[in-house]
């Protein structure tokens, strides 16, 4: 019996190294506790690429670990490519989702590109994860707090639209 697609799901942020790694691996954590995991493959990527290679900030990487999520991840750039490969792009704010659809072009490709927290429960269509980067461990846990509910959210959404589980 063949095994059922892959849905395909990848986190876009700036430079891949703070909010879309930690959505990534909090994504994948939920996956695995919910006995998912075989039917999503999960990724993540940056729309700029000054920090390719770079592995994910150490102040996220920490919040995440108090959180018992391990984030393992070397950030690389968005490519048109991903755009066509994977089902679902979700954007961690206006600027990143922008740049993504600017890169998919017209057509098919940029309705693949949507806002993360339109999943969220205390979000909305235009809702954007705050770049914790030049904040505090506040602004690191408080981006946190968005990713963990509104990846709730999306999987009850997923499982839903897609009858996964089922």
């Amino acid at each position: 019996m063949q095994q059922p697609k892959r849905f395909k799901i990848m986190f876009v942020c700036t430079g891949n190294i703070c909010r879309s790694p930690l959505a990534h691996a909090a994504f994948e954590r939920l996956l695995r506790e919910n006995g998912l995991a075989e039917r999503f493959e999960v990724e993540s990527a940056g729309t700029d690429e000054w920090e390719v290679g770079k592995p994910a900030d150490s102040r996220m990487r920490k919040v995440a670990a108090r959180h018992g999520v391990e984030i393992d991840h070397i950030a690389r750039q968005l490519t048109r490519a991903d755009i066509a490969d994977y089902d679902l792009l979700l954007a961690m704010d206006k600027t990143n989702y922008r740049n993504a659809r600017n890169l998919a072009g017209d057509g098919a490709l940029a309705g693949k590109v949507r806002l993360f927290r339109e999943f969220d429960p205390e979000g909305g269509a235009s809702a954007e994860v705050p770049d914790p980067y030049y904040e505090g461990t506040e602004g690191f846990e408080e981006v946190y707090r968005i990713v963990e509910r509104t990846s709730r959210e999306l999987l009850a959404s997923l499982t839903r639209e897609l009858a996964v589980g089922r």
